[in-house]
């Protein structure tokens, strides 16, 4: 007669879950002594049964071959871990110089652009700032610009309100209408006539040289 395959999964029926239980159990605990015995292995056996029963196998001593597993798994662990000690220290210790390094030069730079400290710089290094300056006089210049436009649309906006509400108001109290809207026009045109402004980089002391 052939032996049908074990399906696995919770055997339903209690009694038939302990008679597998034990039968298991004891073949288990076979194994394990054979293994240590056959190949000279140290084995350690620990099973609960579903009550909270306690059953176990030790070759040796259990609460040895436990102490040298979690001794086995802590080392394992060290191991795993990045060298610490000095090295993180140098390491650590090397960042914060790059980052000093960083910020001093950052530091100098920005007092340069100040128009300070540049006794020591070549013509190349020179050029170089001044080339940065016109970029970042570039830039604020046309931010300025959008700004200005903005305004002045807002005030487009604002009049042209003003003016429907002011012709609203005429008409509900049955004045009579007048074309305020050149007036209007005329306020938003000298709005939009450009506005030179004087934009100056450099030390306070020297703007008056200029």
């Amino acid at each position: 007669m052939v032996r049908g395959k074990t399906q696995m999964k919770r055997i339903e029926n209690a009694t038939s879950r302990q008679v597998t239980f034990s039968k298991r159990r004891n073949g288990l605990l076979k194994k394990a002594f054979e293994l240590s015995v056959l190949c000279e292995a140290e084995v350690a056996l620990i099973i609960f049964s579903a009550r909270g029963r306690l059953f176990e196998f030790s070759s040796s001593s259990m609460n040895k071959t436990i102490e040298r597993y979690q001794k086995r798994v802590k080392d394992t662990e060290n191991s795993n871990k990045p060298q610490g000690g000095q090295e993180n220290k140098q390491f650590v210790k090397e960042d914060e110089f790059s980052m000093g390094k960083k910020i001093e030069n950052l530091e100098a730079s920005k007092r340069k652009l100040l128009g300070d400290g540049l006794e020591p710089c070549s013509i190349q290094e020179l050029q170089q700032l001044e080339n940065q300056l016109d970029r970042s006089l570039t830039r604020i210049r046309a931010r300025k610009n959008q700004l200005i436009r903005e305004h002045i649309q807002k005030l487009k906006e604002q009049a042209r309100t003003l003016v429907e509400e002011n012709l609203r108001l005429r008409k509900e109290y049955g004045m009579p209408a007048v074309d305020v809207s050149i007036r209007a026009r005329e306020i938003a045109d000298r709005e939009s006539m450009e506005v030179e402004t004087e934009l100056f980089i450099g030390l306070p002391e020297t703007r008056f040289l200029h």
